[in-house]
């Protein structure tokens, strides 16, 4: 493959001149940086596994709970169909996809709360306004306009506040193995994925909505406590913190456009909500693609497949990224081509052993994609501004994710079959992915310009 460059360090000529330190993501220019004091990352000890255990506990506990929301789905369904409401299936799935597309609306948000409160503040805020929302959704499960607002929007914030800390933490006690507890830390979502189902399909069964939603919320409050363990190592630097400079600069910190100004990083940021656009479809669809194709099977089993084989792409693709020739967009758009057709043969197969195999296919590219966000991001803008950039690309993709399986559902119930929601879905990933070959042509132009 040819190689791209590992980071691009031209962001910014003239601040970047300037820059004479940089720590877990934020740059210090000029002269303050000589007022600065650092301590290295200590790559071990008790206190950073505990940062692990409490990372990839969160990493856990928030996308395993939204990523099996096919179950909830389908009860949440069925009560609406039972009440004779128009759009049933799309107003029931709009519940978990407000939840996903608040989580990276927020993205940007989440960052900038973190240099004003603290990562244990801001983590510890996440974990309870979720578990309020899971609460206060208990006791409205019959009113899904209401869940839209305490399950979609309320939990929603909560995982974003909490999952951006758990990350930005492991910059302050890792450096030499950062890629590699990354991805250990992700696959938290993914052993969360493949165990939360069966605990979720039990709890509704033997206590109802009303009941998983508690049970949920107390899960969740282990998000708060993780959150606990977040304390930064010291950098003292003595410049005037964020939150002394004015709302101002608290909006060109969530905004920062001079991101915008590298033109790699602009085509492959507005390629990603395209690419986006079905991706979280199959994760609410497919527990009732099934149902309505399949008896006598483990309903879960293609769900928690994806789960397994996602967290073995994480760590390999992860591990592949930080090796020099590797063109990290190139890995990217091949995990979006195959994640695009797997989806769009879905509704084609007839074989649940056929249908494993498929999810298992999807879980490794998927967690190709993910495991990708950060080099890229980073190659493009440089570790300074590696916060900024995945945070806006999310927010950006927050919409297009939250609108995907609505609409699938609404195409459904017009057609009573999967097949046309699926090759849309898989269609968005595909042109996505095409589209990021302009960010090649732009390499290519600006190595002719030199």
């Amino acid at each position: 493959m040819d190689s791209l460059p590992l980071e691009n360090k031209d962001l910014l000529p003239k601040t970047n001149e300037n820059i004479s330190k940089e720590t877990n993501g934020q740059a210090i220019l000029g002269e303050e940086s000589s007022r600065a004091t650092y301590r290295e990352p200590p790559d071990g000890g008790f206190r950073a596994y505990m940062i692990i255990l409490g990372s990839f506990l969160t990493n856990g506990l928030v996308f395993g709970i939204i990523n099996s929301y096919s179950v909830i789905y389908i009860v949440l369904q069925k009560k609406l169909e039972a009440e004779n409401v128009s759009n049933a299936g799309s107003r029931a799935a709009l519940v978990g996809a407000l939840t996903m597309g608040t989580t990276f609306l927020l993205s940007p948000v989440s960052g900038v709360l973190t240099s004003l409160m603290g990562l244990r503040c801001t983590a510890v805020l996440g974990g309870a306004i979720a578990v309020v929302g899971l609460l206060i959704s208990s006791f409205i499960v019959d009113y899904v306009d209401g869940l839209c607002f305490t399950y979609g929007v309320m939990y929603g914030v909560g995982a974003s506040l909490a999952y951006t800390p758990s990350l930005a933490i492991l910059g302050h006690y890792f450096k030499k193995y950062l890629g590699l507890v990354n991805g250990i830390v992700t696959i938290g979502s993914s052993i969360f994925t493949v165990a939360m189902p069966p605990l979720m399909e039990y709890m509704i069964e033997n206590y109802g909505l009303p009941g998983l939603f508690r049970v949920l919320a107390v899960l969740t409050v282990g998000v708060s406590l993780c959150g606990l363990l977040f304390k930064p190592i010291s950098v003292v630097v003595t410049e005037k913190p964020i939150r002394e400079q004015g709302f101002g600069a608290i909006i060109n910190t969530i905004f920062d456009g001079r991101i915008w100004r590298n033109r790699s990083y602009k085509l492959w940021a507005l390629s990603m909500p395209i690419a986006l656009f079905g991706y979280f479809v199959p994760y609410v669809h497919i527990k009732k693609f099934i149902d309505s194709n399949f008896k006598n099977v483990h309903e879960n089993l293609p769900l928690q497949c994806i789960a397994v084989t996602s967290g073995i792409g994480r760590l390999f693709f992860g591990f592949l990224a930080d090796k020099k020739g590797v063109n990290r967009i190139m890995l990217q758009q091949i995990s979006f081509f195959i994640i695009g057709t797997l989806t769009m043969i879905l509704p084609f197969v007839r074989s649940f052993p056929l249908l494993v195999c498929v999810s298992l296919a999807m879980g490794i590219f998927d967690g190709a994609f993910i495991a990708l966000i950060g080099p890229i991001a980073i190659q493009f803008c440089g570790s300074a501004y590696a916060a900024q950039s995945i945070g806006c690309m999310l927010g950006l993709a927050a919409l297009p994710l939250s609108m995907g399986p609505p609409l699938a559902a609404l195409i459904y119930k017009e057609t009573q079959s999967y097949t046309l929601p699926f090759m849309l879905a898989g269609i968005s990933p595909i042109v996505g992915a095409t589209l990021m070959f302009s960010t090649r042509f732009q390499s290519l132009r600006r190595t002719s310009e030199f």
